[in-house]
């Protein structure tokens, strides 16, 4: 694995704990030898999980769109800041050159991204890894949602097994590593359609 993409928000949240987390992603990624992709900004986790690897000396590569440039503040500190011309370009480029995908705290962004590649994967477009870091319980509503997705039939069993969650930075990447996706010859069976 050489780079994982890591969404997270352009906020610090209202826990320091989420500041933590990010700080230690960014760390644990050095250590297992793994690149850092993400969305560029040098405000919030974003700007965290940046600077953990920067300082460590590690790999970093920024895409964001050049109507977002200003407003996130782009990180000025990154030696590859890619800017690109829409939102659509800036999530293909940032799957393009990851190996993997890691949700950190975050909003409507963070869950949008993570959803379209978890979708990708569930699609068979990629066999990726899709991780969360579940800092403090922060996903266990989403995580309940999903459950509920598949016990109202919205959701296979076998497509909810594709994200891999835990709690701490150096579990996930280890259980990322050596992540084998599920075979999934279709996303919906004919007799439900």
């Amino acid at each position: 694995m050489k780079r994982i993409c890591v969404f997270c928000g352009s906020s610090n949240g209202t826990q320091r704990v989420y500041s933590e987390a990010a700080r230690a992603v960014g760390v644990a990624l050095v250590h297992w030898s793994i690149g850092l992709v993400y969305g560029g900004g040098g405000i919030g986790l974003m700007s965290v999980v940046a600077e953990a690897v920067i300082k460590e000396g590690g790999e970093v590569i920024g895409v964001i769109p050049e109507a977002l440039f200003n407003k996130e503040v782009a990180h000025q500190g990154l030696k590859d800041l890619r800017v690109v011309g829409s939102m659509h370009e800036r999530k293909a480029l940032m799957a393009e050159l990851s190996d993997g995908f890691i949700a950190l705290p975050g909003g409507y962004g963070t869950l949008e991204e993570f959803c379209e590649v978890l979708t990708w994967a569930q699609l068979g477009f990629h066999r990726k890894p899709c991780g969360i870091l579940n800092v403090e319980g922060f996903y266990n509503p989403f995580l309940s949602f999903l459950d509920h997705a598949v016990s109202e039939g919205f959701v296979h069993e076998l497509h909810r097994s594709l994200i891999v969650v835990e709690r701490d930075p150096e579990s996930l990447l280890r259980k990322m590593m050596s992540y084998k996706s599920p075979v999934l010859d279709r996303w919906i069976e004919r007799d439900e359609i």
